[in-house]
C-alpha cells in the first residue's frame, strides 16, 4: 500500500500535516469539509508538499516528525518544494 504525508496551505495562510493512502481523495475532502476539524473551517486549502511512502508506519512516523517542526521549519520545507 503506498501511503502519503501531506502539508496543505489553509486559507489563513495556516499549514495542516496529514497522512493519507489517496492523496488526491484526501485533498478532495478537506475542501469538501469532511477531512479533519482543523481544516473545516478554512477552506479552500492547497496541497503544498507530499511525501511517498510504501508503508503506512513509515508515513505515521514521519507525520509525527513533520508535525514537531516549527510553523518556520515547516514554511521553509513547502517553500523549497516550490
Amino acid at each position: 500500500m503506498t501511503a502519503y504525508v501531506y502539508i496543505v496551505e489553509c486559507a489563513d495562510g495556516s499549514l495542516y500535516t496529514g497522512w493519507t493512502n489517496n492523496l488526491e481523495k484526501r485533498i478532495a475532502s478537506h475542501n469538501a469539509g469532511r477531512g479533519a476539524r482543523y481544516t473545516r473551517s478554512r477552506r479552500p486549502v492547497r496541497l503544498r508538499y507530499y511525501e511517498t511512502f510504501d508503508e503506512k508506519n513509515e508515513a505515521l512516523r514521519r507525520e509525527c516528525a513533520l508535525k514537531k517542526l516549527t510553523h518556520e521549519e515547516k514554511r521553509a520545507l513547502v517553500e523549497r518544494e516550490e
